[in-house]
Formats: structure tokens, sequence, C-alpha cells
């Protein structure tokens, strides 16, 4: 997950509210109860000791949720009688719930918003293509592709003259597969998609893969017409999940190689709130990976003003200079710290090898240097 768009959240001081919002459910009455639930957030942050203005901020937020369509449901942190940042999840939370905290309650969105992988299904037959950007918001038109139109069609005849109209017809398969995979890189580059899925027959599939620049082999799939001629949801959907599985695997099968000792006895890889801590005073961590139910997870380590300032225990951050602190989770302190040097965060909880033991207490990093 690329955390930069977590950065507002640091900009200031806190402490702040944090909101998650279950949108997933809709009824007659849901108008009402997304009313009923603004009041019970205000309430609730209130009762932890949040500011008028903020919780009137925050019930305003939910309040404007009354009428949202969105499928999963929404995130808001707030402070200062302001809503700073209200990222939409690709999956809905286990309940509305509301904190008043000195860092911005974050780490629940590796995984309800980290893993969504944007993705383009690519609708091919002989005389172009139509593309459609899909993601956990729904869908939407990304263009299309016309080659040329004139001849397409084979015929059964074997004298010369048919034979000489079917060679035409395979260079302009050939001319039309080739337009397909240059407007399908193009549109994959604009889109930054994660994963793009062929769908046609299988000789117009396997025409286009082919001629897909390289670097995109890897995140092709292959698929035959849904009903209709269009790919099922449940169809775009297992491929995205698979796809997050599989990325989460590679992740941790590359920590579990770098966490391992070199010659000299170095590892490029930690895992354990001290190691974890030390790597982010130092700016050094590339990766962090959380497992949400790991016991460090919510274990109290002491932070500072700034990002890099933080620590097991008060006493080291008087050691180093630092006048305040506050206590915070270890998840949260550490994907501040992460984000102020452009580092990633993943949760490895989706990963096909994933263990209760690893990283060791639920929080592990690669490093930059070892």
């Amino acid at each position: 997950m690329d955390l930069a768009f977590l950065h507002p959240l640091y900009e200031r001081p806190g402490p702040w509210a944090s909101v998650y919002v279950d949108t997933s459910r809709h009824t007659e009455n849901t108008a009402h109860e997304r009313d009923l639930t603004a009041g019970a957030m205000a309430r609730e942050l209130a009762g932890q000791g949040a500011d008028e203005a903020t919780c009137d901020a925050v019930r305003r937020a939910v309040e404007g949720l009354r009428h949202s369509c969105e499928p999963h449901g929404r995130a808001l942190f707030a402070r200062g009688g302001e809503v700073v940042l209200d990222p939409a999840l690709a999956r809905p939370p286990q309940g509305d719930r509301a904190l008043w905290t000195p860092l911005p309650r974050v780490a629940p969105l590796l995984e309800l918003a980290g893993e969504d992988p944007v993705c383009v299904v690519a609708y091919v037959d002989r005389k172009g293509a139509d593309f459609e950007l899909r993601g956990a918001l729904g869908r939407d038109d990304a263009g299309s592709v016309t080659g040329r139109q004139w001849p397409v069609h084979r015929t059964g005849s074997v004298d010369w003259s048919e034979r000489h109209f079917q060679l035409r017809v395979e260079n302009t398969w050939e001319h039309n597969a080739a337009e397909i995979a240059d407007a399908l890189a193009v549109c994959q580059e604009e889109t930054a998609a994660d994963l793009l899925i062929l769908v046609g027959d299988d000789r117009e599939r396997r025409s286009v893969h082919e001629r897909l620049p390289r670097r995109l082999h890897d995140l092709v799939v292959e698929a035959r017409h849904g009903t209709g001629g269009r790919l099922l949801d449940e169809d775009v959907e297992r491929a995205r999940a698979e796809h997050v599985r599989d990325r989460a695997g590679a992740e941790l099968e590359r920590f579990l190689a770098a966490r391992a000792p070199d010659d000299e006895g170095r590892a490029s890889a930690v895992e354990g709130v001290p190691a974890l801590v030390e790597a982010a005073r130092e700016h050094r961590i590339d990766e962090l990976l959380v497992r949400p139910d790991g016991p460090d997870a919510h274990r109290e380590v002491w932070i500072g003003e700034d990002p890099d300032r933080l620590a097991v225990r008060r006493t080291e951050l008087t050691a180093l200079g630092e006048r305040q602190s506050w206590p915070a989770r270890a998840d949260d302190a550490l994907i501040r710290s992460a984000a102020a040097t452009d580092a990633a965060a993943l949760s490895v909880t989706a990963a096909p090898n994933a263990r209760e033991d690893t990283p060791v207490g639920g929080l592990g990093a690669l490093l930059r240097w070892k």
C-alpha cells in the first residue's frame, strides 16, 4: 500500500478522531439509520474527550452519507473541527466505530482499503476491443479500439484465390491484435491498472496477450465470455482477490528470505517492536508488514511530534531531547514513520503462506539497507 495519501494526517498535531462507517447495507430505512449512526459516533467521540467542533464535523460527515450508495464503507479522520481525510473503503469494516487518539487510527486501512487492485477488462474480438475499468467501487468505461474491418472471416475454399484471401484475413487479425495490445498498454499506463483481464475467444485472447509488452505479461489473466458477452462481477472479484493473495504471498516470501543473516551476520529484514522502532528512527524501513491480529500491533509505544521520534519507553524519548510525548499503538506509530519516509505497508493476512508467528508479534519490515 502506497502511504502517500496519508500525508495530510501527519502534517498536523493530534489528537485525532478516526471513524469507520459501514455503508454496505442498503434498505428503505438507510437514511434514518445513517442519521442515528452519525449521532452515535459524535457521542462516542465526545465521551472519549474529543472537542465539540470535531464531534460536529464528524456528525455532519456521517449524515452526508445518508443517501450514499457506496458498496463498502468510508473512513473519516478529523481534528480541529475539520474532516481532513475521508477515503472510501474496498471492504466493509466490522461495524461502525469511532476513536479519539493521539495518532489517527489508520492501521485498519491496510485491510479495508490497502489492496484494492485496479483492473482493466478488455473485451476482445477480431475487429477491436472495448475496455472497462473495474474496482471495488464499481465499473467505468475505459475506451475502445477499432482495427481493420475487412477481411476478418475465413472461408472453407481451397483454391488459390481463396487461400490468398485467407492470408489477408490472417494479416488483418495480426494487425488488429497488435492495435489492441498497443491500446491496452496505453490504457494500463494511464490508469495504473494492477491487473489486465482479456475476455474473448482463445485465439483472440492469446494473440493480444503475446503482443503486449513483456512488462505487462505477469499482470494478464485470460477469461472466456461471461453471460451476455460480459464478465460476471464474481469472476472479476475472484481475479482481483487472487492478485491480492499472490502479492501478499510474494512479499511474505521476500521477508522470510531477507530476515536470514548474510555471511556477515546482517539481515535485510527485522521483526518485533524494539527492532522496528530502531529501524524507523534511522529511516531504514522500506516496506512494513503487518498482521493485524498480532499481539505487537496494539502494543504501546511512545511518540514525539516528529514521525521518527518514537521509542519503546518514554524515558528513551526524553534522552533524545523530546520534551513532549504521548502513548500510541505500535502499528499506527510505525505506519506514520513509514509514510514520512515514503515506505510502503502491507497486510499479510491474505497471503496463502501466512502463519500466526510470521512476522513475530505481527509486525515486521523489509529494510532499505542492512
